[in-house]
C-alpha cells in the first residue's frame, strides 16, 4: 500500500486524532480488501462483514493482540491516540483511537510492510 501523497510531513507535529483519521481510512479499506478477496459476496453482506470488523469493540480485541508485538516508537504513538481527547468514552473507542493513530501513523511513514503486518495480526483467529 503505497501513499499517495509523496510531501514529507513531521509525523510528531500531526495530532493524534489527524492520524487517527487517516487511519481509519487505511484500516477500513484493508478490511474491505480482505472480505473481497475472501469470497464472492454481495455489497450488503460485505459492508455488514466490514461494520462488524471496523468498530470500536472489533478495533479493541485486535489492538490487544497486536500491542505485544509493537516497538517502543509504535507504542508510544498508541498511547498518544488512546490517550487522546475525543468526545466518545469507554475503553474500548479509546483503544480503537489508538489502533487507528497506529495505522495512519504507519501508513503516512510509509512504512506499508509493518502495516500489512500489524494488520495480518489483527485479523488472526483467536
Amino acid at each position: 500500500m503505497d501513499r499517495l501523497l509523496k510531501n514529507p510531513v513531521d509525523l510528531h507535529t500531526l495530532s493524534p486524532l489527524a492520524l487517527a483519521l487517516v487511519g481509519d481510512g487505511v484500516y477500513e479499506l484493508m478490511v474491505r480488501e480482505r472480505l473481497l478477496c475472501e469470497a464472492n459476496r454481495s455489497s450488503g453482506e460485505l459492508h455488514r462483514l466490514a461494520v462488524s470488523l471496523v468498530r470500536a469493540e472489533a478495533q479493541a480485541k485486535a489492538m490487544q493482540k497486536i500491542e505485544p508485538l509493537l516497538t517502543e516508537e509504535e507504542s508510544a504513538v498508541y498511547r498518544r491516540g488512546r490517550n487522546a481527547h475525543t468526545s466518545r468514552t469507554g475503553s474500548d473507542y479509546h483503544r480503537a483511537t489508538g489502533l487507528e493513530t497506529l495505522f495512519g501513523y504507519l501508513y503516512l511513514k510509509g512504512d506499508s510492510d509493518r502495516v500489512q503486518a500489524l494488520f495480518s495480526a489483527c485479523m488472526q483467529a483467536e
